[in-house]
């Protein structure tokens, strides 16, 4: 019963963007906006955590609110991915740019963001490995204390959330994000570019190529949907130190994305 149930929801809102995509119905629209605002909420939750407190939930799902009426407006019936695929893409890349837009993080935080990037891709260019924390902090001329200090402020401003998106405009199919790179027994969408299966590729390796217990957070955080608390009781440390392990994964990262879009194409 249960099942037949469904089915028959499917059934109505298939039907739903059938008459909105021809008619253009503004009465249809809101509609379909009242059945997948849900997404907006799980995905402002998402993007949210580590923010601020003086940035409000109710902004994270009003700027997420534009990107999934940008998305019921851009979706292509004919291109045989899923809705939700693609709006949850849109309603991440509209917070993130409002985010931006606002421009709240202090330029001190960004500098040291970048500067830890920096220091990551030099040492793995030198070391042919991921670097030690105590290598890291050698390069940027800093104790170890010093270094997970810095990691916990840039955390705690949100700085780098793995969801940010890195795939282009998205109006030819959902775009993908850094959490998308990490392996998962999922097929590649048919639509998505050469650049962003490539982008996959060097950022699935990289996180599979991570010491085990960063692959391992960001594995449990970003596929599994456990929460830094969780993680810390997997692992037997506070979910502070989760936090600071997941800041620097995520910095390793954006530091071997940049190395790969600047590297010479044989």
């Amino acid at each position: 019963m249960v099942r037949r149930s469904e089915d028959s929801s499917d059934d109505a809102i298939s039907e739903l963007w059938v008459e909105y995509k021809k008619a253009g119905d503004q009465g249809l629209r809101d509609r379909l906006i009242l059945h997948y605002s849900p997404l907006v909420k799980f995905v402002a939750g998402r993007v949210g955590v580590g923010l601020p407190q003086n940035v409000e939930q109710a902004d994270l799902m009003s700027y997420g609110m534009f990107g999934l009426i940008d998305a019921i407006d851009k979706f292509d019936l004919d291109r045989g991915f899923k809705f939700e695929t693609y709006a949850i893409s849109r309603i991440k890349g509209a917070i993130i740019d409002e985010l931006r837009a606002i421009d709240w993080v202090p330029r001190s935080i960004r500098a040291k963001a970048r500067a830890i990037e920096r220091a990551y891709s030099k040492l793995e260019n030198e070391l042919k490995r991921s670097p030690t924390d105590e290598e890291v902090a050698l390069e940027l001329d800093v104790t170890v204390d010093e270094l997970n200090e810095t990691l916990s402020r840039i955390s705690l401003v949100g700085l780098v959330p793995l969801d940010e998106m890195v795939g282009g405009d998205g109006d030819e199919g959902p775009s993908p994000t850094l959490g998308d790179t990490i392996p998962a027994d999922q097929s590649t969408e048919p639509e998505a570019s050469f650049e962003v299966d490539e982008m996959r590729h060097i950022l699935g390796d990289a996180v599979t190529s991570m010491p085990e217990r960063e692959r391992l957070v960001l594995t449990l955080y970003y596929y599994e949907g456990m929460t830094l608390a969780e993680i810390g009781e997997v692992l037997g440390v506070t979910e502070s130190r989760v936090c600071q392990i997941h800041t620097k994964s995520v910095l390793q990262l954006r530091a071997r994305l940049t190395e790969s879009e600047h590297a010479p194409t044989r």
